[in-house]
């Protein structure tokens, strides 16, 4: 039975898998625009949108090239014409938006960035901190920890794509009292055994299950200078389990599921068991210690 259905106070979390294409941010907005309108027709109060949504991610292997053509895709947060959408949506369809955009910080570099902004504006700003392959010829990693907000409906994370394959990063947010991690992503396509899901679906399974948290990911469809994505969009329950998703296929969606975000307030597991409560960080400090060698 999907417990998101248990309840009187539930929050419909959407995430809007879109078709992206580098280089054109104006269509690139529109075709945001017409997934929130969607995922707003359909009751949602969080939406979440892809990874570098507004710029496209394909920038090239080649450094100064892909450095240049996404600085002239990068603006500043402050400055921002797609926060800017973004908050004229989330005014006029009472929601709030999650969602990447390439930004251009006030020293000069450039990050792979996401806000969460609703009807009053740019409520935080976040850094990817854990860039993935040529990410690291055009960006420059975040050094801060993914924020939390606090919503009419409940404490929303926010963290990048790669950032969800770390453990550490995903407890730091669920410490920290996330009710919901949202993950702008883009997940590069790949092969995977037959009968089985990619295994960064089932690493966004995971990293619910083991924090007790839901986690809402929009992935993007449509290839991009020849490479193609997962496109495995899903929204997570905080039992590990799929509330709607994954698409696994190439084409715009947009997922919705009703959440009762308290279920993400309550640790307690079945006897007398607690996924924080039982933690031993006492016996965790090699975690925090530099990479091991590797004989």
């Amino acid at each position: 039975m999907d417990r998101s259905q248990d309840g009187p106070d539930r929050t419909v979390i959407a995430v809007a898998q879109l078709a992206i294409t580098v280089g054109e941010p104006e269509a690139n907005r529109q075709a945001a625009a017409g997934a929130v309108a969607e995922a707003a027709a359909a009751g949602a109060r969080l939406v979440v949108l892809p990874e570098l949504c507004d710029s496209g991610y394909v920038f090239g292997d080649v450094a100064v090239q892909a450095a240049a053509e996404a600085l002239g895709l990068a603006s500043r947060a402050g400055d921002s014409v797609t926060l800017r959408h973004w908050r004229h949506l989330a005014d006029a369809h009472q929601l709030v938006i999650v969602g990447g955009f390439c930004e251009l910080g006030a020293d000069g570099r450039l990050y792979n960035s996401a806000a969460i902004v609703d009807a009053s504006g740019t409520r935080a700003v976040y850094r990817k901190a854990h860039l993935w392959d040529s990410e690291k010829l055009v960006f420059t990693p975040g050094d801060g920890p993914p924020p939390g907000v606090d919503l009419a409906f409940g404490r929303v994370a926010l963290m990048i794509c790669y950032d969800l394959e770390f453990p550490e990063w995903v407890r730091l947010a669920a410490l920290d009292g996330a009710d919901v991690i949202a993950a702008p992503v883009n997940w590069p396509a790949y092969s995977w055994p037959a009968g089985e899901r990619p295994a960064e679906v089932i690493k966004a399974q995971a990293a619910a299950a083991t924090n007790g948290v839901f986690v809402a990911v929009a992935d993007r469809c449509q290839t991009e200078r020849g490479v193609s994505w997962i496109s495995g969009s899903v929204i997570v329950g905080p039992d590990g389990y799929p509330l709607d998703g994954p698409v696994l296929a190439d084409r715009p969606a947009v997922l919705t599921a009703a959440c009762d975000l308290t279920r993400a307030r309550d640790k307690r597991l079945a006897g007398d068991n607690d996924l924080l409560g039982d933690r031993r960080p006492d016996l965790y400090t090699g975690v925090c210690q530099a990479s091991p060698q590797v004989a």
